[in-house]
């Protein structure tokens, strides 16, 4: 795969990130599959914390990273393209939703997910199937398990 796929493949969102080592970890998903990564801020750590830096190595090098001064203005700047919100509330499970190229694919705050407001005004909204009594997945996992389906689905991969 080439990195020109960037401007045409899906693109991760993250949701005022808070753990250092996940963002990272999301990152290097991202750069090896070849997804543009955006960050809606504020983050809860800086990008010079010695655990993101431990996680993201030479990773950060390889991703073009666009940020977000706040969710009005993501949302604002993206009122034309369709964004899904992958969050353990949806009903429709991801294998059972048809990805398209140019998806931006919003996963929510580690510690808080997204709030009421971003649940109300997205229409697509996807989970990952667990075992029942089972809270969450991590959130770097569950970029890559997402992202893989998208790329296999629109045949970036």
């Amino acid at each position: 795969m080439t990195h020109n796929l960037l401007n045409q493949g899906p693109k991760i969102a993250l949701f005022e990130p808070d753990i250092p080592q996940n963002t990272a970890a999301i990152i290097r998903t991202c750069a090896c599959l070849g997804a543009k990564l955006e960050i809606i801020e504020p983050c809860g750590f800086l990008l010079s914390d010695k655990r993101f830096k431990r996680v993201v190595m030479d990773y950060m090098h390889e991703n073009e990273i666009k940020f977000y001064k706040s969710s009005d203005h993501f949302f604002n700047l993206k009122k034309d393209e369709r964004i899904i919100l992958m969050t353990t509330k949806a009903k429709i499970n991801y294998t059972n939703f048809k990805f398209n190229k140019n998806d931006t694919i919003l996963f929510g705050r580690e510690s808080a997910g997204v709030p009421e407001k971003v649940h109300k005004i997205l229409k697509n909204k996807l989970k990952i199937p667990m075992k029942k009594n089972m809270r969450s997945l991590n959130i770097a996992s569950s970029v890559a398990i997402v992202l893989a389906e998208s790329l296999r689905q629109t045949e970036l991969i």
